[in-house]
């Protein structure tokens, strides 16, 4: 079988369909670039797929060591996208504190490190927010996050679950979610592209689809977009593709998460934006950076 051009990566197992990567092959193939969609643990000789795109490997934090190796041993053998350096940046979610670090509003996030012994003291003595959500610090889709009242028994034994086997975060719920949810803004070669609103099924807190979530128009405003690019500007290298949601905290936009692993880039409800990643990612095949239409 002849290998693509680009291969699009994806997971042998979904834990949901994935509405836009087939729309990315019909696009790159209407300007001339052979891609295909393949899954990372597929038993295929990735030295002779000359551009390797991370784009639905929607179970690597499951398998996290297993695709890290993967991913690490690609970045060597072709060009992968996002690079390894940055993939490993940002599966550990302490990649907030980073952000932080470096003047990036974010939520206020507490890391607790697995077998942390004075996880329950650290834990007790949060101040401020009456409600938090405890999350592994490797995770993704919301799963395993839990919201629950600071004094509540289940919110310590939760945490105390994770820290079994897992680093975890502890964040303040931002109620806003709940009403307005969260902001995701696309970015091609550090470049905005499209936007859109992402709103909790009622009584939830989770904007994921999976969890009842629903997707609407937005347009970005001056604020976000600023957060946006300066989170960007403070991860360690440049990102092909990016998503960086956002949450309204005492009334500034604030980053809740940097995603440059496997985000949705919500593709279908942007023909500009398909077309925008499709022609960065012929540009790449072939040795250079962003391709525009002229």
């Amino acid at each position: 079988m002849r290998s693509p051009e680009i291969a699009l990566i994806t997971a042998s197992q979904m834990p949901k369909p994935d509405l836009d990567t087939g729309l990315l092959v019909e696009e790159l193939g209407r300007i001339g670039a052979r891609a295909a969609i393949v899954s990372w643990d597929d038993a295929i000789h990735w030295a002779n797929v000359p551009l390797v795109v991370l784009r639905t490997p929607w179970d690597y934090s499951r398998r996290f060591n297993a695709f890290m190796e993967w991913a690490r041993r690609v970045d060597l053998e072709t060009r992968l996208l996002n690079p390894f350096p940055l993939v490993r940046w940002n599966g550990h979610k302490s990649y907030l504190l980073d952000l932080e670090a470096k003047g990036v509003p974010v939520v206020p996030t507490i890391l607790f490190r697995m077998h942390d012994p004075q996880a329950a003291e650290r834990l007790s003595d949060i101040s401020a927010a009456s409600e938090w959500v405890v999350k592994p610090a490797i995770g993704a889709g919301a799963n395993g996050a839990m919201k629950a009242q600071k004094k509540d028994p289940a919110l310590a034994r939760h945490l105390a679950d994770l820290l079994q086997g897992k680093d975890a975060l502890v964040q303040p719920f931002v109620s806003g979610v709940a009403e307005t949810g969260e902001v995701s803004l696309i970015y091609f070669d550090g470049r905005y592209s499209h936007a859109i609103r992402k709103r909790p099924a009622k009584g939830d807190f989770r904007v994921q689809d999976q969890h009842g979530g629903t997707l609407h128009p937005h347009e970005a405003s001056s604020p976000e977009l600023a957060v946006g690019s300066a989170a960007l500007a403070a991860a360690p290298a440049c990102a092909a593709y990016a998503r960086v949601d956002l949450v309204e905290w005492e009334g500034k936009p604030v980053v809740m998460e940097l995603e440059v692993i496997e985000p949705e880039l919500f593709l279908r409800r942007s023909p500009e934006g398909l077309r925008r990643f499709a022609l960065g990612l012929k540009a790449a095949l072939n040795g250079g950076g962003s391709e525009r239409e002229s």
